[in-house]
């Protein structure tokens, strides 16, 4: 069970992010209590932590997770991610969530520069102390957590696989996406804790799988249609 054992240590490890954690909460809760929505950003399989608080039981609704067709295939080449972001509808009451294991690559350090131009508050995940030790693939020389106003450390290693296999050259059993589902996940709890205690009824949905959960989401989508339904998609 090497596998179980490296996730099992990296827990507490990540529990020393326990400020930063809370720096991104308020700002989520800021967004949300001023009319903004979360929109998080994942190339390749980071979009999987992208849409780990997206649409879920338990979770915020003005959340959008922006999806981008080519799954990562281009995010090597500069100036792919200038484009993409002329098409995305983003609001000066917004916050962006990024998630990037190395932040090297151009498309994510062009999505940074973009937001950052908008004035929005950008969160990212990322193996910080990687990324430190790793050159920028953009011209700008920068990296994804030298952008953000707020850096969750995932903690994974190089090249984010974490277990050596005997007779196998190449380790196995990525890490990075776990830990940001944990830092995330604890983001938005902490986030849901913040607007109560500002008086504010966070809008959480609740499963459409238990009796009563259908009409209750349906409520809170009819609630917030004006600052969320119209924007599920990137604009025109």
């Amino acid at each position: 069970m090497k596998y179980f054992d490296v996730i099992k240590n990296l827990i507490p490890i990540l529990e020393e992010e326990e400020d930063n954690i809370r720096k991104a909460s308020h700002i989520i809760s800021e967004s949300i209590m001023k009319g903004g929505i979360v929109q998080t950003f994942g190339s390749g399989h980071s979009y999987a932590a992208s849409i780990e608080i997206a649409g879920r039981a338990g979770g915020l609704l003005p959340v959008k997770a922006v999806y981008e067709e080519t799954f990562g295939r281009y995010e090597r080449i500069e100036g792919v991610g200038t484009e993409f972001a002329q098409y995305w509808d983003l609001r000066e009451n917004d916050c962006v969530i990024i998630i990037s294991n190395s932040g090297r690559n151009p498309f994510i350090v062009e999505l940074a520069l973009y937001v950052k131009s908008k004035n929005v508050p950008l969160i990212a995940v990322t193996a910080l102390e990687v990324s430190k030790k790793t050159s920028s693939r953009h011209s700008s020389g920068k990296r994804l957590f030298e952008l953000a106003d707020v850096v969750l450390d995932n903690h994974s290693i190089e090249g984010d696989a974490a277990v050596e296999i005997e007779g196998l050259q190449t380790k196995v059993g990525g890490t990075s996406s776990i830990a940001a589902d944990l830092l995330l996940n604890q983001t938005v709890v902490f986030a849901i804790e913040e607007m109560l205690s500002n008086g504010f009824t966070p809008p959480v949905l609740m499963s459409d799988n238990i009796d009563g959960g259908p009409e209750f989401n349906q409520k809170l989508k009819e609630k917030y249609k004006e600052t969320y339904g119209y924007r599920i998609l990137l604009k025109k």
